[in-house]
């Protein structure tokens, strides 16, 4: 497969905006006391709302002993509390405090939230398609090569 010219700089901007990610949640994490990765994981939470500990380890892909450390870290400055499932106590269901976590966040990422509205402002409709193309499909690709480490 030959992959154009325009194609190879797609790729490596993609990169660059990976790693520039990953240096902005690392600042944060800082921040707010937190690595990038941790405060990165509160993001599942908010999204995923409660969970059990097994569940978190899955969609992190940390061990169950990393997962252990991971609320302990949360656990202590108030973000989330563990609870047993009422179903089966030997299991734990992770409950975010939904607000201290915004709280603690969105100071940081509101003007990021901002600029980032202001620059899709710039895109037309096509151009935001082919983005939202671009990154379904990019997930997708990521996902599936996640789906074959862990077998």
């Amino acid at each position: 497969m030959d992959i154009t010219e325009n194609a190879l700089k797609v790729r490596k901007l993609s990169q660059q905006f990976a790693y520039t990610s990953i240096q902005m949640h690392e600042n944060i994490g800082r921040k707010i006391g937190l690595s990038g990765t941790d405060h990165k994981y509160l993001g599942f939470l908010i999204q995923k709302g409660e969970m059990t500990a097994g569940e978190l380890s899955v969609l992190t892909g940390l061990t169950t002993g990393a997962v252990t450390g991971l609320i302990d870290r949360f656990e202590n400055k108030k973000l989330v509390k563990r609870k047993a499932d009422k179903h089966d106590r030997r299991k734990i269901i992770i409950v975010p405090n939904h607000d201290k976590i915004i709280n603690l966040i969105t100071p940081f990422y509101q003007d990021f939230q901002d600029n980032t509205d202001k620059l899709f402002t710039t895109f037309s409709d096509s151009e935001l398609k082919t983005l939202e193309k671009y990154f379904e499909n990019a997930m997708k690709i990521m996902n599936e090569k996640i789906d074959q480490l862990n077998k």
